[in-house]
Formats: structure tokens, C-alpha cells, sequence
């Protein structure tokens, strides 16, 4: 038997790059998991593919109303709530003077309000399991990228908030943790990019280093045992903020697929 076993988890950002991964690995440990997505092919098949160890929650993480009704609705379904992982997350390279006003919003409501509010409906659940808190952060945080400097800003933002509530919720045994990643193979966000903005955004990345500083790609099942890992320490030990990066240096294969695949 496994730490995890039996525990109830949600992962939001749950249908596809890591979130996926998260979920097949909290399964193979144990755990019941609820994914919050956005509704869509993806989340169906990640909630298909482990039968009612799993379940699909649609959910706008932007959206104060619909996150209070999904962490509702998780706890009503599961019966408790051990763990909350903060994985979902939007990242579009733009400059800040060449932003549209929705491109930062939306940065700012998923990356940042998504776990304020995720964490703020899921505390009186912890409460009485005495959980644990993950959120997601990036490498950026460490060297803001070029092009993804509202991005980096949201996730340091996260890092700040986790820092803060590790005090406020000490004295519930609620224990939070930053899991800083760097960049994962899979990832589906670059096919989304403006392909003009993306190939000046790789190009000022190769230039400027920050492409040799990130190295080659993780794959996500490491970034997942990462997680688990995490998860799965004993209650008298608070992981503060771990980062999990390649350890091995970026090569112009890398660099050429990452123009169609990043996380």
C-alpha cells in the first residue's frame, strides 16, 4: 500500500500535457482523482481511460462560481478532498507593449486567480483531512523568458501566495508546496502560438541564452513520479518549493521541436 492510497485528489488542468500525466500517476499510487478541465474530448478520455477511480469535473478555474460549484461537487462525489494540485495553466509568448488587454486578463485569471480560488474553496475540505497543497510553478520565475514576462509574473505571483498561506494554514496540518517546473516534452500550448510571435520568441530566446538555460525537454512522467514524490513524504516534513529541470543541456533537436511543443 501506498501514502496515497485511498486519498482524493484534484488536479486542475487536468486533460492534457502534465495534468494528464498527474493523473495517471496519482492513479497508479492510489488515488481517487477528480479532474477539473475545461469540457472537451481530452478530459472525457483522461476520466475514460481509469473508470470510477477517476471523475470529470468541467470547470472554468477563472471563474470564482464555477470553482466553488466543482469543489462542491468533488467533495459531494468523493466524500473528501486530501489533496489539491494546482496545475492548470495558460502561457502565450507577446510583448508586454505589444499585449491585447484579454491576453494579460486571461494570464492573470487562469495563472493566478485559478488557484487563489481553487485553494480558498478547498481549505475547509483540507481542514478536516489535514491535506496537502500543490501548486505549479515554472523555471521563469528564476529567468523571466522574453516574450513570457506576464506569464513568469503570474507564477512567481503563486509562489508568493503558496510562501504566505504555508503560515496560514500551518496551525490546520494543511501543508503547501511549489513544484517549479522546467520545460516537459508533450506539451500542446505551442501549436496554439501566433507563428509569427513564436519564431521571433525562440529566435530572442536562442540570442539572449535563455534557451541554453532551460535546457532539454523533461519527459512528464518524470515531472509526475516528481509529484507523487511530493505527495508522498511523511506529515512531518513540508516540501517548501522543489525544482525539477532536464539535466541535460539543450541541442538544436530540442530547440526545433520545441517550436511546436512547450509546457
Amino acid at each position: 500500500m501506498t501514502a496515497l492510497a485511498g486519498k482524493v485528489a484534484i488536479v486542475t488542468g487536468a486533460s492534457k500535457g502534465m495534468g494528464r500525466h498527474f493523473v495517471d500517476a496519482l492513479v497508479a499510487a492510489g488515488a481517487r482523482v477528480a479532474c477539473l478541465a475545461r469540457a472537451s474530448a481530452e478530459l472525457d478520455a483522461v476520466v475514460a481511460r481509469h473508470g470510477d477511480k477517476v471523475a470529470g469535473f468541467p470547470c472554468d478555474v477563472s471563474s470564482v462560481t464555477a470553482v466553488d460549484a466543482a469543489i462542491s461537487a468533488v467533495a459531494a462525489h468523493f466524500g473528501s478532498i486530501d489533496i489539491l494540485v494546482n496545475n492548470a495553466a495558460i502561457f502565450f509568448p507577446f510583448l508586454l507593449e505589444e499585449a491585447k488587454p484579454e491576453q494579460v486578463e486571461r494570464h492573470i485569471g487562469v495563472n493566478l486567480l485559478g488557484p487563489i480560488w481553487c485553494i480558498r474553496a478547498a481549505i475547509p475540505h483540507l481542514r478536516k483531512s489535514k491535506g496537502q497543497i500543490v501548486t505549479i510553478s515554472s523555471e521563469s520565475v528564476r529567468m523571466p523568458f522574453p516574450y513570457l514576462t506576464i506569464y513568469a509574473a503570474t507564477k512567481a505571483a503563486v509562489e508568493t501566495l503558496s510562501q504566505g498561506l504555508r503560515d496560514e494554514l500551518r496551525e490546520h496540518d494543511i501543508r503547501v508546496s511549489v513544484l517549479r517546473s522546467g520545460s516537459v516534452a508533450g506539451g500542446t500550448g505551442g501549436a496554439e502560438w501566433d507563428p509569427e510571435v513564436a519564431q521571433r520568441f525562440f529566435e530572442t530566446i536562442k540570442r539572449t541564452g535563455h534557451a541554453a538555460f532551460t535546457g532539454d525537454y523533461t519527459e512528464p512522467q518524470t515531472m509526475a513520479a516528481t509529484l507523487v514524490a511530493v505527495l508522498s513524504l511523511p506529515a512531518d516534513v513540508n516540501i517548501d518549493l522543489i525544482e525539477a529541470r532536464s539535466a541535460y543541456a539543450a541541442n538544436e533537436g530540442s530547440l526545433a521541436r520545441a517550436s511546436a511543443n512547450r509546457t
